[in-house]
């Protein structure tokens, strides 16, 4: 039976390549001149932390990584930014968490959004991707048209397509 994977997962490669650009551009940068503006990549947790002298500049920081990852094709909205923290005198840091797998009320979604359509395909939650299964391609690429369309916060990918 054909089937294929909805995932949410951003190109990892892209990503740290986006991050290390933008920590040049930013050691370059006049108006970061002897500051503590930079990054710092966490790939096993899947996190990136920016740190600057304060409010102002973190927001500049931020622009200056959301330009780099645009540019690398990565989707802004693999980002979940938290609040700003501060770390001592005006120093701030934000953390940015960069969403992998779907997470479990986005699935639910997703499977419920399909089932309600009575499309002839079968969705099933396994871990943090959604399975999508169904007796002729044409059901499932017009699942797929499905979710494209209501689903609009969060960068999916269509993957592991069957036959």
């Amino acid at each position: 039976m054909p089937s294929f994977d909805i995932m949410c997962e951003a190109n990892a490669v892209e990503l740290k390549n986006a991050v290390d650009t933008a920590n040049k551009e930013i050691a370059n940068r006049y108006d970061f001149k002897g500051s503590d503006a930079r990054f710092e990549l966490k790939e096993k947790e899947h996190e990136i932390t920016a740190f600057a002298d304060d409010d102002f500049k973190l927001g500049q920081v931020r622009d200056v990584l959301l330009s780099k990852m645009a540019k690398r094709g990565v989707d802004a909205r693999f980002l979940d930014v938290k609040d700003p923290e501060k770390i001592g005198g005006d120093k701030m840091k934000q953390k940015m968490v960069v969403r992998n797998g779907v997470e479990s009320d986005l699935a639910k979604r997703i499977v419920k959004m399909i089932k309600d359509n009575k499309l002839k395909v079968t969705a099933s939650i396994q871990g943090d991707v959604v399975r999508v299964t169904g007796a002729k391609k044409d059901a499932l690429q017009e699942a797929i048209a499905l979710v494209r369309q209501g689903v609009t916060d969060v960068p999916l990918s269509y993957q592991n397509f069957r036959d």
